[in-house]
């Protein structure tokens, strides 16, 4: 084998590689033979078929795998005789071949970058203590009982708001003409509830116990009987009673309904999950700033490749967002190139903070368990209820799937072992200054001020190249959503 280096700019490295018509012959010899101790030719007992027979009856079937294997084998010699480490797979084209005459082919290849990673010691990082308040305990559990209200027969006659329950009887027609499914009599429906058509609910605030309501609709083009999707229909309700929703009471009931021993018991539940929530927000800031730091510390050279691969799927997601209107909006007032040369930016971040914390795992010897595997397998199949055993199969036959779920797990660890070299201060806040301090954040940014649970933090290129967000909802609201 005669290797030739023809590229050797930055990271890329360019061979081209020949293999002598007498290597060739010989790796077709090898599995012609192989091939022969199974295969039954007329005349010959299996293995005693002479090797110019089998050329002559197998030689160009088998050609192409005898090729495929020496390419491989021999770029595979050619790399680990130079210590190359490819970033992706290497490109291999074969140039030149003829029965008889050298094969020569070419590889081009990027090469993973050397990574020094910086003095983590050195690192110096604030992690934010919330602080909870007893109003918020007392605010989420009274949502809680908002939750679990009760209906109970109106004290005086009123016209129907919101909230109400309606026994209604109705019957409905498109066209002249009555459907099964349009009709119904003794139906309990809560106003602002979204359980009927749109608009059908909106046009019954106002009515009183025993008047007739006409309701004009129109059924959504994507409406499950197709004789119905898009037509306008007319509805005749009659209203039979009216009652009224409110709350349950915030006393031990209210903790019993909701699996807790008491009130008591319940305001603790609710405290240890609004605390978590907190928790889980200040990592997430502090796992913000370290990746900060590291961007900041660390400006070693990336593959072009990966930046491909990683831009193409940013920006297939940016095209996603475009098209059903949730672009952000910094982003739609953007030209589309400088658009790109944005998230092309974000791209080679991504990239090299990738390879810089894959290779702090591997000088530190940082693993994920197999234990700590299938407990991620098991969260992930729980979030599918009933079709657990399916996603356990998929992950169990997709070892990309699987390596898709080690992932951040691997990410997540050496950063917790990066955090514990680094020097890390508490600072301590209430969800108040909290809020305000978000907010200060995000008008640095210029961008609308919105409560911490309706947006994420300041520095939004820096949070989608990590994909680092704060909670979408109040800590409050969460752990009212989970402890009910």
């Amino acid at each position: 084998m005669q290797v030739t280096e023809t590229n050797a700019e930055g990271l890329k490295r360019a061979f081209k590689v020949q293999l002598e018509a007498r290597e060739i012959d010989e790796k077709l010899t090898g599995r012609l033979v192989e091939l022969g101790n199974n295969v039954k030719v007329p005349g010959f007992r299996p293995g005693k078929v002479p090797i110019q027979i089998l050329k002559q009856r197998f030689g160009k079937s088998v050609m192409g795998e005898v090729l495929e294997r020496a390419v491989t084998d021999s770029s595979n010699q050619a790399l680990s005789e130079r210590g190359l480490r490819p970033a992706m797979q290497p490109k291999i084209e074969i140039t030149s071949f003829d029965e008889g005459k050298d094969l020569e082919y070419t590889i081009e290849l990027e090469l993973l970058p050397d990574v020094v990673p910086m003095d983590f010691s050195q690192i110096e990082l604030e992690r934010t203590v919330v602080e909870v308040a007893e109003a918020a305990v007392e605010e989420t559990i009274a949502d809680l009982a908002k939750s679990h209200k009760k209906t109970k027969p109106l004290e005086a006659p009123r016209e129907a708001r919101r909230g109400d329950v309606l026994v209604i009887d109705f019957a409905g027609t498109v066209d002249g003409e009555a459907y099964p499914g349009m009709s119904g009599e003794d139906h309990h429906l809560e106003l602002g509830s979204s359980n009927f058509i749109a608009g059908f609910e909106d046009q019954l605030i106002g009515v009183g116990i025993g008047d007739t309501r006409e309701v004009k609709v129109t059924f959504p083009k994507e409406y499950v009987n197709e004789r119905l999707a898009g037509q306008d229909a007319v509805f005749k309700v009659t209203i039979k009673d009216m009652l009224e929703s409110v709350p349950m009471a915030i006393d031990d009931e209210l903790a019993t309904t909701l699996g807790e021993a008491d009130l008591a018991a319940l305001k603790a539940r609710v405290r240890e999950r609004i605390s978590a929530e907190y928790k889980e927000f200040g990592r997430s800031r502090l796992k913000r700033q370290l990746l900060d730091r590291l961007a900041e510390g660390h400006d070693f050279p990336v593959p072009e490749s990966m930046v491909d691969v990683e831009f193409d799927a940013i920006w297939k997601q940016i095209e996603q967002d475009k098209e059903a209107g949730k672009l952000d909006p910094e982003d739609a007032e953007k030209d589309e190139d400088d658009l790109k040369s944005d998230y092309r930016d974000i791209a080679v971040r991504r990239v090299r903070l990738g390879l810089l914390i894959s290779e702090v795992g591997r000088i530190n010897a940082i693993e994920v368990t197999e234990e700590e595997a299938n407990m991620a397998l098991y969260r992930e199949a729980q979030q599918y209820s009933g079709k657990e055993r399916q996603v356990f199969e998929h992950y169990q036959k997709s070892p990309e799937a699987m390596a898709n779920l080690r992932a951040p797990l691997f990410e997540n660890k050496v950063v917790d072992f990066i955090i514990d070299l680094a020097k890390v201060t508490e600072r301590s806040l209430t969800a108040e200054q909290l809020r305000e301090e978000i907010e200060a954040e995000a008008a640095d940014g210029a961008e609308p001020k919105k409560k911490p649970a309706e947006k994420k933090a300041a520095g939004k290129k820096a949070e989608k190249s990590d994909q680092e967000a704060e909670p979408k909802k109040k800590p409050a609201e969460k752990a009212a959503k989970k402890s009910s």
